[in-house]
């Protein structure tokens, strides 16, 4: 793997500090993960492997100065890997490596991992508050805009979903206690397990937010049936949750199937300027489908097609929940 030839005198700076030398035991090789705009590199210095962060794109959202500071407090916290270096101004950060196994190897039948990761995503939003950078609904509601303008899907397909998202922002609000550490992105590529515990990374999209987004996140990707989904809360809550804590959390899973949705199609946008699918409607394989695919390796997300269809999915079951009768309750619940 080469390093960009402009990061090179950053990187020096930081292997002369972090380890006394510039010098690798061999090359670094390249660490899969998410689909943030940063290259992980796995090292090798002084006989132990680390893992290397270099901020490739900067933006409003991939801001090191704000990125770095979720990611200390995390590893305060022992959420995250510890950190040996980490320079904003540079964009270049150095933590421990973790020995992954697949998350598929974690013991039991689903619930340990759910109550683990419930009690996590607790102690992170009992950390020091995270930098703000913008209320979650408007930021939303700003993907939606660019999707919509971006035209990988006809907008025509996505009126009605934009439609009653608009409606939604206009009757959501974050309570004041819910707005916490959050990570944002907690899907099971930053979610990592090393055989004893898991491990919490990437920290890009990470900022102060609404308590639901991470639990919301969590329960899209991991739970599978309403059991799951009251261990989830119960975990996090210490006991069953109020009727107000289930009605924030039901608004919140809906929003994040469009969050993202638009994510991945705005992704794939930018990879290949002006390129559409043969159908830019919704018409796709449903969610449950597409995360069958993925743990039978039919679906990839190394597939641009693969991640247009996946896109397709969450949207449109954004637009299930948008128009569901549960939706509605939960906003009398709230508005109540």
């Amino acid at each position: 793997m080469t390093i960009p030839e402009a990061l090179r005198p950053a990187l020096d700076r930081a292997l002369m500090k972090t380890f006394g030398t510039i010098e690798f035991d061999a090359a670094p090789t390249p660490l899969t993960g998410g689909l943030s705009g940063a290259q992980v590199l796995r090292i090798r210095v002084g006989g132990i492997a680390y893992a290397l962060r270099l901020t490739l794109a900067r933006d409003p959202l991939r801001d090191p100065e704000r990125g770095f500071a979720c990611l200390r407090t995390a590893a305060e916290a022992c959420l995250s890997p510890t950190v040996r270096y980490a320079d904003a101004a540079d964009g270049v950060a150095i933590m421990d490596l973790v020995a992954v196994q697949p998350l598929a190897a974690y013991p039991g039948d689903g619930a340990p991992l759910l109550v683990e990761l419930a009690q996590a995503v607790r102690v992170l939003h009992r950390t020091p508050a995270f930098p703000p950078l913008v209320d979650y609904m408007t930021g939303v509601g700003e993907l939606i805009a660019q999707h919509r303008a971006g035209g990988l899907i006809d907008p025509a397909a996505t009126e009605e979903l934009s439609d009653r998202f608009a409606g939604l922002a206009r009757a959501y609000r974050t309570a004041p206690g819910d707005l916490v550490s959050s990570h944002n992105d907690l899907n099971p590529g930053n979610i990592l397990y090393d055989g004893r515990r898991l491990w919490i990374v990437d920290w890009e999209a990470a900022f102060l937010a609404d308590r639901y987004v991470d639990l919301a996140t969590l329960a899209n990707w991991f739970v599978k049936d309403p059991g799951g989904e009251d261990l989830l809360l119960r975990t996090y809550f210490g006991a069953p949750p109020t009727p107000e804590q289930r009605a924030r959390f039901e608004v919140m899973r809906i929003v994040n199937h469009l969050f993202l949705g638009t994510v991945f199609h705005n992704a794939a946008a930018a990879e290949r300027p002006g390129q559409t699918p043969a159908d830019r409607t919704l018409a796709a394989p449903s969610l449950a489908e597409m995360h069958r695919g993925l743990g039978s390796g039919a679906v990839s997300f190394a597939s641009w097609d693969d991640r247009v269809a996946y896109g397709k999915a969450r949207l449109t079951a954004a637009l299930d929940g948008l128009r569901s009768p549960a939706l509605a309750e939960a906003l009398e619940t709230l508005a109540a």
